[in-house]
């Protein structure tokens, strides 16, 4: 569940300018999570969320630097592997099947890697989509997928 909470959490604050905690709390109360004041701030923590200036003058949760951290981006890895049920590829696709919820968790872990063989990511539920430069990459992606797993 905390899982799952923490990929909403990244999802709405990418999505919305959420100032405060309370909005954070309606935003996931509305998306059906239920949780108190002090477990959103621990998650804030541990995501590394900081308010950042806006345009308009006013300040919004967001993930920071766009470079991820090195602490946050083992946090999307481990999101990823405890997300992942399946995954094959068919020429440069690779296809990823997640629990409910999890492929843009998984997608924001790969994206996180920054590797020049992957030109993009698509997700949607529970399936998510990796775009290869070619079949070799595929292949090599999904034996990195492999010994990812088995850790």
């Amino acid at each position: 569940m905390k899982t799952q909470r923490q990929t909403k959490i990244l999802e709405i604050i990418a999505a919305k300018d959420i100032e405060t905690q309370e909005q954070l709390l309606e935003e996931l109360e509305k998306a059906g999570f239920r949780s108190t004041q002090a477990t959103i701030s621990r998650d804030i923590k541990e995501l590394r969320i900081v308010k950042d200036l806006t345009a308009m003058g006013t300040y919004r949760y967001t993930t920071g630097a766009k470079e991820a951290s090195s602490a946050f981006s083992a946090r999307l890895n481990t999101i990823f592997r405890e997300s992942v049920i399946s995954y094959d590829y068919a020429q440069n696709i690779v296809v990823v099947k997640t629990l409910p919820s999890l492929a843009p968790a998984a997608g924001r872990a790969i994206d996180a890697m920054k590797m020049s063989v992957v030109v993009g990511t698509l997700a949607g539920d529970d399936t998510l989509l990796i775009i290869m430069r070619d079949v070799q990459a595929s292949i090599g992606f999904c034996s990195e997928i492999k010994k990812l797993l088995e850790i």
